[in-house]
């Protein structure tokens, strides 16, 4: 028997998902935000992901990239038609396939045993190569596996909440997270008085990896947005 995680903030969409999966192939596992999604993942074997993408809080979107961090499950996110830039977006941070509401029951079914079987040939298990968890934006260095962050060939030293936004950052070069994202993503708690914390900490990080922490290279703030990391992988030297 399969787990599929069903998150919408919309508990009606919820119900009618539970219906249409329901027949004894597949166990359903609810959440209502994408808050309670990554925490879902986190305690549970999910071999299949419905996300929906518009959810107050932590969206779709953001709890599309904090569990590809920790699962290869395939995730199907559920978009209206006005949504197809964040469609894309989904995509590209780390969703594998998209069902347009309103959506009919079996199109859902045919998308979810597709994504399934494609899960189930390829193993679950995600690859183990040299240079899995090690990620590089300009100078900066982070590898998970050891927990260490290095620039310009120099270790620095971060603290785990440190260390645990700049993984989220460097993770997807050129997405802005906001305050609200970062925090619940990284201290995995409601995110009011978010902005306070993630600011003093982004300023902590920008002390030990930029060379001139008032010109920041790496950890750009979009003003009104939120937090990125410098996509510079194209960079030339």
């Amino acid at each position: 028997m399969h787990n599929i995680l069903v998150c919408d903030d919309d508990r009606d969409i919820v119900a009618a998902l539970k219906i249409y999966l329901s027949g004894g192939e597949y166990r359903v596992f609810e959440a209502y935000n994408g808050t309670e999604a990554v925490e879902a993942v986190r305690k549970n074997d999910i071999h299949l992901v419905l996300m929906d993408i518009m959810m107050p809080g932590l969206d779709g979107i953001a709890a599309t990239a904090a569990i590809r961090r920790e699962s290869n499950a395939p995730i199907i996110l559920l978009t209206a038609k006005s949504e197809s830039s964040d469609k894309v977006l989904g995509l590209n941070v780390g969703a594998d396939d998209y069902i347009t509401k309103p959506f009919d029951p079996v199109e859902v079914l045919a998308r979810v045993k597709s994504q399934l079987r494609r899960y189930t040939l390829l193993g679950a298990k995600p690859e183990t190569a040299p240079e899995r968890g090690i990620y590089t934006v300009g100078g900066v260095t982070l590898n998970e596996d050891a927990k260490s962050v290095t620039v310009d060939g120099e270790s620095v030293s971060l603290t785990p909440l440190e260390f645990n936004i700049l993984q989220l950052l460097i993770r997807s070069p050129g997405r802005i997270y906001s305050s609200s994202q970062i925090y619940e993503l990284v201290w995995n708690e409601n995110s009011l008085g978010a902005e306070t914390s993630v600011a003093v900490h982004i300023r902590h990080l920008r002390q030990k990896i930029e060379i001139n922490p008032s010109e920041p290279r790496y950890l750009k703030v979009v003003w009104g947005l939120g937090y990125k990391m410098e996509d510079l992988r194209h960079e030339k030297e």
